[in-house]
């Protein structure tokens, strides 16, 4: 077996991407000799899934993967070539290493003349002694001598500090010019893989290689662009991509999937849960406890977590895929991929639910035309003034409603007002609780407004699930008479504003319970 030096190029051409991962592809043409050989492909990413590596071969070719693996080695990458020369920076540190050069023979120098002179200085006074031991007296010339040893070793010695200072911050700037350059023009050394591949080929010839991996560090994100046209509505779906693979996908046919590969496959274990009936106590007989919760309207979809949002598929794996071959290349940032758009014709009003907010917001309704379910995510709300703001979509079937909120309206405004009675019966000894809520809708209108509006008001009501409970809405205390009352308590007023107009409506409904319910 032999392995080729150069590495042959191993580029990707699919990618699949999941909600936390992505499945590569990569294609590529061999030209195989006849017996067992390995072959070195890439570079590929080193964060590729060893475990997920899968390799295949055309079938029209006689020839066998017998092994395949990732092999990952610290290179060092190479300088950046320079366009004319050496940078500055480079300049500057070979200019302050010949200074320091030059500076370091010259303190050599002074060491040796400076010892030289205290040679001299210890010569001159043996021969003072010696000279005085003999009775000679040269007193004059003997000071001569000392005094111009003396100057000498004191300039010299200046000189040496001052060298040796300039010493020191050559020493300090030199090493703080090589920081930069290696900073600034020396990179890092660099985890590159390749695929090492080998195969049993009967005969020699090209063969179309096939391999495919996961890596990790990749996933996507559904995103919609609302743009509302008078009495008709285009959805562009889009899909946000980021990936740090750290290699980049250039012309790539992408697949967008919901697939959770993470989690297991294996169905939970089933356990024992025992029901058992127990006698309630007198007390529990004698009375009812009640208790009044907020109950959500339930609808498909998780739970809302913290953090970036998971996918929404509706309990199904969704697959969606890009019309053209995108490029995303890797890094980290947010890439948007257009998906799907149309046209449908919407219907809009305006509706306010008082006890949840007092703005009065215009609902856009329409049919998911796009061939596909629309996933959970953000929308760009976009009408004829321009962008308006951010709403989100919930997940919805193909050919099922939408429903989009595109703000609020300021030329509205609604004040609400609740009131409460309690009272008690004499002969059944029931409790009664009546409620009275008065909401008061105004229309601020701009000078030239003639058309009337109409404004969707909701109210709710309790919904009883005892017998021992008792809701009913007081019809003829309202004022005016709703709409429509729905089973889940929504009670529903359809009010017409005319501009610079003032509405008020009253709902009086009352709760009724026994002298057993205790809570209420």
């Amino acid at each position: 077996m032999s392995t080729e030096p150069k590495p042959i190029a191993l580029p990707v051409t699919a990618v699949t991407c999941l909600e936390d991962r992505a499945h590569v592809e990569r294609t590529a043409v061999l030209d195989l000799e006849a017996g067992v050989q390995r072959l070195r492909l890439g570079p590929v990413s080193a964060l590729a899934v060893d475990r997920t590596l899968h390799a295949e071969l055309a079938s029209d070719h006689p020839a066998t993967v017998l092994d395949v693996r990732v092999v990952r080695d610290w290179t060092p990458r190479g300088p950046v070539p320079p366009a004319e020369g050496d940078s500055a920076l480079r300049h500057r540190a070979h200019a302050i290493e010949e200074e320091r050069l030059a500076v370091e023979q010259r303190r050599d120098r002074l060491r040796a003349r400076l010892d030289l002179l205290g040679r001299l200085a210890a010569d001159l006074l043996r021969e003072i002694g010696e000279g005085a031991g003999h009775g000679e007296s040269e007193g004059a010339r003997w000071g001569r001598e000392l005094d111009r040893v003396d100057a000498e070793r004191d300039t010299y010695g200046e000189e040496l500090r001052t060298t040796e200072a300039r010493l020191a911050a050559l020493t300090t700037e030199l090493t703080e010019a090589r920081r930069a350059v290696e900073l600034a023009e020396e990179d890092p050394a660099e985890l590159v893989a390749h695929v090492e591949l080998t195969v049993d080929s009967t005969v020699a010839g090209p063969v179309r290689l096939r391999l495919s991996h996961l890596t990790p560090c990749a996933l996507w994100r559904p995103a919609y662009r609302a743009v509302l046209d008078g009495d008709s509505l285009t959805l562009e779906t889009e899909a946000v991509v980021w990936q740090r693979t750290g290699e980049d996908w250039s012309d790539v046919r992408l697949t967008l999937s919901t697939a959770r590969s993470a989690l297991a496959t294996e169905p939970p274990r089933l356990t024992e849960d025992r029901l058992t009936l127990k006698d309630r106590a007198p007390a529990e007989r004698r009375t009812i406890d009640v208790e009044l919760r907020e109950e959500e309207i339930a609808t498909l979809g998780p739970a809302p977590v913290l953090g970036l949002p998971g996918v929404d598929d509706g309990g199904e794996t969704r697959v969606l895929h890009s019309p053209a071959p995108v490029s995303v290349p890797s890094d980290g940032r947010a890439h948007r991929v257009p998906l799907s758009s149309f046209t449908t014709a919407a219907g809009s009003e305006y509706a306010c639910s008082p006890e949840l907010s007092p703005l009065v917001t215009q609902l856009v309704r329409f049919d998911n035309l796009s061939g596909h379910a629309l996933l959970a995510g953000p929308v760009d709300l976009v009408r004829g003034s321009g962008f308006t703001g951010r709403g989100t979509l919930d997940f919805t079937a193909p050919g099922a409603a939408v429903e989009l909120a595109f703000g609020s309206r300021d030329d509205h405004r609604v004040v609400r007002y609740a009131e409460e009675s309690r009272d008690t019966t004499g002969l059944t000894q029931r409790t009664v609780v009546t409620r009275t809520v008065r909401l008061h809708l105004s229309r601020f209108s701009a000078p030239g407004e003639a058309d009337d509006r109409l404004v969707v008001l909701r109210e709710r009501i309790p919904v009883s699930e005892v017998s021992a409970v008792e809701v009913r809405l007081r019809g003829e205390a309202c004022s005016p008479a709703p709409d429509a009352v729905d089973d889940e308590g929504i009670v529903r007023w359809d009010v017409t504003l005319p501009p610079g107009g003032r509405r008020t409506v009253t709902l009086v409904y009352e709760l009724s319970a026994t002298s057993k319910v205790a809570g209420l």
